[in-house]
């Protein structure tokens, strides 16, 4: 099976350097492709000094600027489909997602899971550092998904999710909404509704001690009406072209 992990940045000069050579050195093999929306910090130049060292399992993708978490990672997913990678995975680069859990979601994804989501409310409420007010409108968040969508995922808006090639090949991608932190429910659901196989893996996740976080108000409003729609459309696998 061939792994590729996507991880799109903006402004991950501390974190870059350390998360590449964490993942490349983990039991199980994963190529990693950046997805870099114009750092003004020098965050891609880092990238392309260590393809020198990793020039067949690292790869990067330059952006002209900040498009939007959503948009990275579908241009990572056509990306991955057209290199003929078995399973993607998203991950952020500030290590609150541990690259030692890639080998646990790779796991879960041989045995037949099509959508593998690291999960941080599967096993209670597992996440460290965290203000209790942001815990609580992160749980109450995927609370509010299951309970306008019916969809059985605890943790509908982790970033921390594998996917196979053949769910992805199956997901209209052209048809995809959301773009910021609702892009991650919208992909869930999806899966969900087109009858994949989706399994909740626990996680700890802890917030980041380097960098910045790059929430805001507008990426949570997106989610609170965009999941409203979501219970209305249909959802429908891509037509063959």
């Amino acid at each position: 099976m061939r792994n590729l992990v996507i991880i799109p940045t903006y402004n991950e000069i501390d974190n870059i350097a350390a998360m590449i050579e964490k993942v490349f050195s983990l039991s199980e093999p994963f190529d990693l492709l950046i997805i870099d929306d114009g750092s003004p910090d020098g965050t891609a130049d880092v990238v392309k000094e260590r393809q020198k060292t990793h020039p067949d399992r690292l790869h990067l993708i330059e952006r002209s600027g900040k498009l939007g978490l959503g948009t990275a990672y579908l241009a990572g997913f056509r990306w991955a489909l057209e290199k003929g990678y078995d399973h993607i995975f998203e991950m952020d680069c500030d290590f609150s997602h541990n690259p030692d859990d890639l080998v646990r979601l790779s796991q879960a994804a041989e045995a037949g899971a099509d959508l593998v989501i690291g999960s941080r409310y599967i096993t209670g409420v597992n996440v460290v550092n965290w203000p209790m007010k942001r815990v609580l409108m992160s749980y109450y968040a995927s609370a509010y998904v299951r309970l306008v969508t019916g969809m059985p995922v605890r943790d509908a808006t982790a970033g921390f999710v594998c996917y196979s090639a053949d769910l992805l090949r199956k997901m209209d991608l052209d048809d995809v909404r959301m773009k910021g932190y609702g892009f991650q429910i919208e992909m869930k659901y999806t899966a969900w509704k087109l009858g994949f196989r989706v399994e909740e893996v626990p996680i700890v996740f802890t917030e980041r001690t380097l960098g910045a976080s790059k929430m805001s108000g507008g990426i949570f409003r997106e989610a609170f009406f965009g999941v409203m729609k979501l219970r209305f459309r249909s959802i429908r696998p891509r037509k063959e072209r």
